[in-house]
């Protein structure tokens, strides 16, 4: 997993609430246990009509936010089914982070164990940055994990909170996996040890 400390970079606006993990990436698409080639089909029903072409007035589809890595969102952000595929398909588009006053519980954690940081801060802050978002590619908004801070493009700052171990494997690039392989020299210690005192096992 990517290390994320800081990111500058366009913030696609999506006021919609309850925006759920099945509009995020529609069931259709899970027939993959990889993490890879999502992205095509992220928002799917909302990019694209039954055709297959592009709906020219959805956010990600307009020139200026094709390149967006930040999405600020309406309340309760992928609520709905817990599949990781959902945060996997916003990693592989280039989605770093997304703000919402409200993130369903399953999904936020999922996102931090694929590289991605939700932030959550208050209405009158998202109102803000859903204004400055609207700007299109000319504004680009700053996240600094370190300081925990989000700045719009004129310069106002919000600070957030975030848990201090997500935080810490954020900042460490460390998923599960990368958590565990840092244990790997008790890990043979203890296979050594275990194969030695039962060696028909």
């Amino acid at each position: 997993m990517e290390k994320f400390d800081t990111l500058s970079g366009i913030a696609a606006p999506m006021p919609l609430v309850n925006i759920d993990t099945d509009m995020i990436i529609p069931k259709v698409f899970l027939k993959t246990i990889k993490r890879t080639g999502l992205g095509a089909n992220l928002f799917d029903e909302m990019r694209f009509d039954r055709s297959g072409k592009e709906i020219e007035d959805f956010v990600l589809n307009k020139p200026a936010y094709r390149e967006a890595q930040i999405i600020v969102a309406g309340d309760n952000f992928g609520c709905g089914s817990s599949r990781e595929h959902a945060p996997w398909a916003l990693a592989d588009f280039g989605i770093k982070s997304v703000i919402s006053t409200s993130f369903a519980d399953i999904f936020y954690n999922n996102c931090f164990k694929n590289g991605i940081l939700p932030i959550v801060l208050p209405r009158e802050a998202i109102d803000v940055l859903m204004k400055d978002a609207e700007k299109g590619a000319n504004a680009r908004m700053d996240i600094d994990l370190v300081a925990q801070t989000v700045t719009t493009s004129d310069g106002e700052v919000f600070t957030f909170e975030v848990d201090s171990f997500k935080k810490h494997c954020l900042l460490q690039g460390l998923d599960d996996i990368g958590l565990t392989m840092e244990k790997i020299s008790s890990i043979d210690t203890f296979e050594a040890s275990a194969s030695a005192a039962r060696p028909w096992v």
